[in-house]
């Protein structure tokens, strides 16, 4: 159980929210409200109080390197901070496997990351945090640039995740991929979320 308390940061809060493992609650709300800065901060990039916790876990009681990989956050823009595709990977043979699965060659691992679209970076994105093997994925918008087919390659990935016991906390502005998604959807508006919650189906 991913279990955050009072959560607040500069921009949101403050926040309760609870979420079991092979849960997906999807996170809607106007540009703005705040679910960027609210994942951002459940990961300890920007400065924040409260209570986070996986399984009983204290996000203060082991280093911010561990704790990412237990709850990894996949922004909507993500990092890359080497030429080449293959850097960016612990070990890029790991990734074949998983590239067909959002729909990329399984040359990908090998391309410059400069030839990438920001489609294509974002799945990598996502196929880079899951190779952790995280109990928690907070997903900003993880299909926004993605076309119908490739959206569905995706879903199902998590799906996959979902099904092995991982948490999942989806920030999406469409409410038909909450609904294939999400058990809960919560809307965030002014950076607080309410108490009443729209139940998936």
């Amino acid at each position: 159980m991913l279990r955050i308390r009072n959560l607040r940061g500069k921009y949101f809060g403050p926040i309760n929210l609870e979420v079991g493992g092979g849960e997906c609650v999807a996170l809607q709300g106007v540009s703005g409200a705040g679910k960027s800065v609210f994942l951002r901060a459940i990961v300890d990039l920007d400065p924040n109080t409260g209570q986070v916790s996986w399984n009983d876990r204290e996000r203060g009681g082991m280093p911010a390197p561990i704790w990412r990989r237990v709850v990894a956050f996949v922004p909507a823009e993500s990092g890359w901070w080497a030429d080449g595709v293959a850097s960016h990977f612990e070990d890029p043979t790991d990734a074949v496997a998983l590239l067909s699965a959002v729909g990329l060659p399984i040359d990908a691992v090998q391309w410059d990351v400069a030839r990438l679209s920001t489609g294509e970076r974002h799945r990598l994105a996502l196929v880079r945090a899951i190779l952790q093997k995280p109990e928690v994925l907070l997903l900003d918008e993880p299909t926004a640039s993605l076309d119908p087919e490739a959206t569905e390659l995706v879903e199902n990935l998590l799906e996959q995740q979902l099904a092995a016991g991982v948490a999942i906390i989806l920030v999406t502005h469409d409410p038909a991929q909450a609904q294939r998604l999400a058990s809960r959807t919560v809307v965030m508006e002014k950076g607080t979320l309410p108490e009443v919650v729209v139940e998936g189906t």
